[in-house]
């Protein structure tokens, strides 16, 4: 009840702080030693093998998800990000939320928001469907070497969206009187919850209905654990350009493709 008591009394200056920040993941830091990649082995006219790397890969990765309570308290409603991918055009791909031109990963990318079930994610013990903001980019060894073979080697398995809040509403479980506000957007809310045993528990969170995307990140942990990488690919304008004679692809030996995804889906 203090805490109740505390959110109460200090809403409105707590809401202007929400929305002066800039909300990003926890704060975790990854730095492995990258890697060569090698993509495959080829055979040239005269039946030499000849080693060719990849240039760059496509992505499609979830930067965030609605209907969670995530680490900050907060649960993204439905529609949050309508008005945002209507207005922000110019969105980065970058590495843990560092905006430097040495944390870029990819600007070559479009974004879009996709409703889908939990379980088509990998989350079978959530209830009820997300709105997930889905981020399809090419990602170029070129432009961040470490991150594309973070990529590659199916090490992303968590993603998290830089953004600003714009719309907010203090949600709490109480029956008291002076709480009756809170209880009202408790109520509108709370059945939109997946994870509804976390907020129950808690008592409280804040509804989020709008906020500014400023940016999509690749994370160690992020503050919603629902944002997988879901897909893979080669660029294939990237591997024909490695050789100005690609060889028909029944002299191609694709056994020593080494990418993979952690949700069991191979690289195509």
């Amino acid at each position: 009840m203090d805490i109740f008591k505390h959110l109460k009394d200090n809403k409105e200056a707590l809401i202007a702080e929400k929305k002066f920040r800039v909300k990003e993941a926890d704060a975790i830091v990854y730095t492995p030693t990258a890697t060569t990649i090698k993509v495959s082995s080829v055979k040239s006219e005269d039946e030499n093998e000849v080693e060719t790397k990849l240039d760059s890969i496509k992505v499609k990765v979830v930067i965030n998800t609605t209907n969670i309570l995530d680490s900050h308290g907060d649960v993204h409603i439905k529609g949050i990000w309508n008005k945002s991918l209507k207005e922000q055009k110019n969105l980065y791909l970058l590495q843990e939320h560092q905006m430097t031109f040495s944390k870029i990963i990819t600007d070559e990318l479009t974004a879009s928001v996709k409703t889908m079930s939990w379980s088509e994610l990998g989350f079978d013990k959530l209830e009820g469907d997300t709105q997930a903001l889905i981020f399809e980019a090419k990602v170029s060894s070129k432009r961040n070497e470490f991150m594309f073979e973070q990529y590659a080697k199916g090490y992303v398995k968590e993603h998290s969206v830089g953004m600003r809040y714009v719309n907010m509403y203090l949600c709490i479980n109480s029956e008291e009187k002076y709480y009756r506000e809170e209880k009202d957007n408790w109520d509108k809310y709370i059945v939109e919850v997946s994870n509804k045993e976390d907020a129950i528990a808690q008592g409280y969170f804040w509804a989020v209905t709008e906020a500014k995307i400023i940016e999509g990140s690749a994370v160690v942990k992020g503050s919603n654990y629902a944002t997988p990488t879901l897909s893979v690919k080669e660029n294939i304008e990237a591997v024909n350009n490695t050789s100005q004679n690609e060889p028909s692809t029944d002299t191609q030996d694709k056994s020593e493709s080494i990418y993979y995804l952690t949700n069991n889906l191979k690289l195509t």
